[in-house]
């Protein structure tokens, strides 16, 4: 029989995608799960694959990768999609592209499948990994061959086939969960007017119920990787795990934001990052303090476009290559401790030193000095104004308004 990998997760679409691709392909099913910091979700996987009709599955621990090589350079580049997705989702999806096609060389596979919408963003990320790397292999989606048109249809598949999946018609969220984040879809959520419900936050606190006193946290980088926690070196996997639980715990990283997906469209999602939050803003605290203006400034617009390319799937690419390595220069003074207050849903700075700090206090100060002359302002103003002054004399002159 040929062979056909599966992205697979245990959840509804991915569940029923293993007894379809049998009746309509004729495919030995090979399911993969990546480890990616699911935790508990995993658990019953390898039972569920198996009893769903899967030949065998693949449960592939890439927990310390994603941290080190897609959520780190993410990081590094400050990358943040329209201003508020930390982009949970859209980085875990290239290193599965590469873990199915790792699997589908070794097995001799000639396709991968996944469980993706043809509404989605995702179906996008996996395709352009799995070309990326190789080419040759063909692509099962489901969702745009079948007859199934709706969460509810897919609940009936299931339950026809005896198909055990955890999701009801009464709770139809799709969620996505790795060490960065758990992000919410569908249901009642599908109405930006509405309010989301309070049970919907699975790793989040409301602000309303987190503790009366703040919490505070110290983060140290070097060349803009977060290292220790508290002064305490860890491992980038627990780094993240003892940072959600903290972050969580007081209510930080929720976002609710109607984005635009890729396909044209807008969706609504909420988010759960709190780990993620706290890296971020103390990682853009210590670049506040180490990096010169016009570096700074450039490495935001720089942000916006590496944000982009991530959402849309484009990380295997020459572009993303490049855009790292400038990164990577950089940070080369991105190395300091930055303490961050955590209270009720707020993360904000509460203290940051580098040695390589470009911040003066004897040039800043509003106390006497010896090194800067005030009067050298004058001259500076006189040549940075110019040409607003020339024009304004031009448009008196003319009377042009």
């Amino acid at each position: 029989m040929k062979k056909v990998v599966l992205a697979y997760s245990g959840g509804l679409d991915t569940s029923i995608i293993i007894p379809w691709l049998k009746e309509k392909y004729g495919y030995e099913v090979i399911a993969m799960a990546a480890d990616l910091g699911q935790g508990e979700e995993l658990e019953p996987l390898e039972e569920k694959a198996e009893n769903s009709g899967a030949q065998k599955i693949y449960i592939e621990d890439v927990r310390r990768e994603f941290v080190e090589e897609y959520i780190f350079p993410t990081l590094k580049a400050g990358a943040v999609y329209e201003g508020k997705y930390l982009l949970g989702t859209s980085m875990a999806r290239p290193l599965i592209a590469k873990k199915l096609v790792e699997i589908a060389a070794k097995e001799g596979a000639e396709a991968i499948a996944h469980g993706a919408t043809g509404k989605g963003n995702d179906q996008v990320r996996f395709e352009l990994g799995v070309k990326a790397l190789a080419p040759e292999l063909k692509i099962v989606a489901p969702w745009r061959e079948w007859d199934i048109r709706s969460r509810d249809d897919a609940i009936d598949y299931a339950q026809e086939r005896g198909i055990p999946v955890p999701v009801t018609k009464d709770r139809p969220y799709s969620m996505d969960r790795n060490l960065w984040h758990l992000s919410h879809e569908g249901g009642d959520l599908e109405d930006p007017g509405k309010e989301p419900p309070e049970d919907v936050l699975l790793l989040t606190v409301s602000p309303e119920k987190a503790p009366d006193v703040p919490t505070y946290v110290e983060l140290s980088f070097e060349r803009g990787v977060p290292r220790r926690l508290n002064g305490e070196e860890v491992d980038p996997v627990t780094l993240l795990e003892k940072l959600n639980a903290l972050g969580g715990a007081n209510g930080v990283g929720v976002v609710d934001m109607v984005e635009n997906r890729l396909v044209g469209m807008k969706s609504r999602g909420v988010y759960e990052t709190p780990g993620g939050t706290i890296l971020y803003l103390a990682h853009r605290e210590l670049e506040l303090l180490t990096l010169d203006r016009n570096t700074l400034h450039f490495k935001e617009q720089l942000a916006t476009r590496y944000a982009e390319l991530v959402y849309d799937g484009v990380w295997f690419s020459p572009l993303r290559e490049a855009m790292d390595a400038f990164v990577d220069r950089t940070q080369r003074t991105v190395t300091g401790t930055v303490r961050m207050k955590l209270y009720k849903g707020n993360c904000t700075p509460a203290g940051v030193t580098s040695p390589y700090s470009l911040y003066d206090e004897e040039l800043a100060t509003f106390n006497e000095d010896e090194v800067y002359s005030q009067a050298d302002a004058e001259g500076f103003i006189n040549l940075f104004g110019l040409p607003l002054k020339v024009q304004a004399i031009m448009e008196k002159k003319t009377g042009l308004k």
